[in-house]
């Protein structure tokens, strides 16, 4: 007969390999270095790179505030990514005449290619990554991540080690 691992206090421990935020944090990674690969390989950006592309792809011309906002990127991150993208000619920046401290982020010609070409790859991608679930086990798991997501936003900004 097995007992529960227990903390020193008695409390119940932890197991990580079963613990849902880590698990979550897993698959994401393994996600990522799997898609790196695809456009590393092929295009020579990383992810955060990807990243920058993808959000401009879907959106159009944006800030680098706004682009780290939606990606979850920090901005330094996100400032490296633009400015090597830049340096490639993949992005161009415009000034923001609203407020002159930023400016906007769109893709050029070379950029909006790069984005065509690799969005049937990460799609596919995606098709082979959730290959043997069932359309309406995916339909939930969509639907529990996009609460776990909002739970996520809401936990990271009101947080307390006292749980309030």
């Amino acid at each position: 007969m097995s007992t529960k691992p227990t903390t020193a206090d008695g409390e119940r421990a932890l197991h990580l390999e079963q613990f849902v935020p880590y698990r979550i944090n897993v698959a994401a990674v393994f996600a990522s270095r799997a898609l790196a690969r695809i456009y590393g390989e092929q295009f020579g950006i990383g992810i955060p790179e990807w990243r920058v592309i993808a959000q401009l792809g879907e959106f159009g011309k944006m800030t680098s505030r706004d682009i780290g906002e939606l990606s979850q990127m920090h901005k330094t991150k996100v400032s490296r990514a633009v400015s090597g993208l830049d340096q490639r000619g993949l992005v161009a920046r415009s000034e923001n005449r609203a407020d002159r401290r930023e400016s906007f982020v769109s893709l050029t010609a070379a950029g909006a290619r790069i984005y065509a070409q690799i969005v049937p790859l990460a799609l596919a991608f995606e098709q082979r990554w959730t290959e043997g679930i069932a359309p309406d086990e995916l339909r939930t798991f969509e639907r529990v991540l996009a609460v776990l997501t909002e739970r996520g936003r809401l936990l990271a900004g009101t947080y307390r080690e006292d749980g309030a």
